[in-house]
């Protein structure tokens, strides 16, 4: 194998794939002085009033999903870290939920915890290893998966689209010869994931596919579990951004933030119907489009400072109609449990 394609050196010329700290630390003196213009280091509080800390960290998902109507995320159940397995496949049962299943912290944290239940006993071990509260939610059956970055300046009838990432499924494509196992080590995006492969798939992974067939190993449209993110930004209009207006409308005073999205075709999410959002993200997303391989860091530095200042805008003129920022102590206290709060994902199952 050609040493240049070892997971190392993928990871080191592929920038999309370096750590937080490496992508943002060289743009951080401009978020100082959003903080010091601001005259808050935790003035994004107020960008997404209603929702805690503004969507920034340690936000709960089930306090976001009881502002939406029903229909616009999946069936899902919440429970509590003690709750027992019975208690919890009973919940279920009652509710006459059905299989797959997806296991999902309540805050949540690049993907961590996220878990496909096929099983009353995969309900079971998930319940019993939780370490953090969860809930479980019926599996979205819609092949395709976009996150849609939204904001509205307040007082504005209509928001803006202003990046449209579409994700691909870590998928494998047999050849009638290879195992699982050896296509993924002839593609060197894919192998960094092989570890939690094994992990999840065990000797599966020698299977051999028929040629041409196409088999998706990782149905969870998240970076850290393989999905290749791409750019669709090219595909906003009015037709979609009436769409998703209508959808964040309905969120009490959100302004700023990334819907994750599964839909059935794109004619259809354009016109409204099939479509189910999953994820609520607010003031600490991500444009997500920037991790297309495509994209440069540099191209990333600019959308991230641009959505930086678009944050800092709109939390200022929320400010003036008086919503607070966070404190001092309160950014604080945010921090520290975020920090406490990611320890015990670690611990959860994937």
């Amino acid at each position: 194998m050609n040493v240049f394609r070892r997971p190392f050196f993928t990871k080191l010329f592929n920038w999309e794939y370096w750590s937080f700290g490496m992508i943002y630390n060289w743009i951080y003196p401009v978020w100082i002085f959003l903080c010091i213009r601001a005259r808050s280091f935790f003035f994004f509080a107020a960008a997404n009033p209603v929702i805690r800390n503004g969507g920034f960290l340690n936000e709960s998902k089930k306090d976001i999903y009881a502002m939406m109507p029903d229909d616009l995320y999946p069936r899902t159940a919440f429970f509590s870290t003690g709750d027992q397995p019975g208690y919890v496949w009973e919940q279920l049962s009652r509710e006459e939920f059905s299989f797959p299943m997806i296991g999902k912290p309540d805050v949540g944290g690049r993907g961590r915890g996220i878990k496909i239940l096929k099983s009353r006993e995969d309900i079971f071990a998930y319940t019993e290893a939780a370490v953090v509260d969860f809930h479980i939610q019926e599996f979205v059956s819609f092949p395709l998966e976009a996150g849609i970055f939204y904001y509205r300046m307040p007082g504005q009838e209509t928001g803006v689209l202003s990046g449209i990432v579409r994700k691909e499924f870590l998928t494998v494509v047999g050849d009638g010869r290879r195992t699982v196992r050896e296509l993924l080590q002839t593609n060197s995006r894919q192998m960094i994931y092989l570890a939690k492969l094994e992990a999840m798939y065990g000797s599966a992974l020698n299977r051999v596919i028929p040629d041409g067939q196409k088999e998706l190993l990782v149905p969870i449209g998240n970076h850290a579990r393989g999905a290749k993110f791409l750019d669709d930004s090219h595909l906003i209009d009015a037709q979609l951004t009436t769409v998703i207006d209508r959808i964040c409308r309905e969120l009490p005073e959100f302004y700023f933030g990334r819907l994750d999205i599964r839909y059935n075709s794109w004619e259809d999410l354009k016109e409204g119907k099939n479509f189910v959002v999953i994820e609520v993200n607010g003031a600490g997303s991500e444009p997500t489009h920037i991790y297309d391989p495509r994209h440069s860091l540099f191209f990333a530095w600019k959308e991230i400072i641009r959505h930086w200042i678009i944050l800092w805008k709109i939390s200022r003129i929320n400010h003036r109609l008086g919503h607070r920022y966070l404190s001092v102590w309160e950014g604080i206290e945010m921090f520290r449990e975020d920090t406490a709060h990611s320890t015990l994902l670690k611990k959860m199952p994937e």
